[in-house]
């Protein structure tokens, strides 16, 4: 960062976590409203809304696990949230990794308003072709996925950066 300059506030990135976090839940809340578990409604060819819950990870995984996940996937997103948090304060000059992680920021706690609320997470974007479909998800997978995009072309430039310096 040049001399002189100022580093973005913290309240900038968790602005955006902030943002991502209503618009997750603000849908959740929409569909919640107006589907049934199991209901849908095919918007195109290879799209539907349709509401689902996950009391799992991604893809459902541990889903089937008697409950015990709940309380582990709880703990795991506290943690990494506050882990998110502090990195936020400590890197908020660099702009691509910070937004990665407000993305990351607002999923993740997007989720974790679900499973403390109702035990588990609401999904509704379903994409599908012909017999073959892609697990439903929400705002706040979208937003985690776009946030690890983010992180890995951070990274790369990153390396390409240190390269050039050598």
């Amino acid at each position: 960062m040049p001399e002189g300059a100022s580093r973005p506030p913290l309240r900038l990135w968790l602005v955006l976590a902030a943002f991502v976090l209503l618009a997750d839940q603000t849908s959740k809340n929409v569909v919640l409203a107006h589907f049934a578990e199991g209901e849908s409604l095919s918007v195109n060819p290879v799209f539907s809304l349709v509401l689902a819950f996950n009391s799992g990870a991604a893809f459902s995984f541990l889903a089937g696990a008697g409950g015990w996940q709940r309380g582990f996937f709880i703990a795991i997103s506290t943690v990494a949230s506050v882990l998110i948090v502090t990195l936020l304060r400590r890197h908020r000059d660099e702009p691509l990794l910070c937004a990665a992680l407000a993305f990351i920021l607002g999923g993740a706690i997007g989720n974790l308003i679900d499973r403390i609320l109702i035990g588990r997470v609401v999904d509704f974007l379903l994409f599908h072709w012909d017999t073959a479909a892609f697990p439903a998800f929400n705002l706040a997978d979208s937003a985690i996925t776009l946030g690890a995009a983010l992180l890995i072309l951070d990274s790369l430039r990153s390396t390409r950066a240190g390269r050039g310096k050598t």
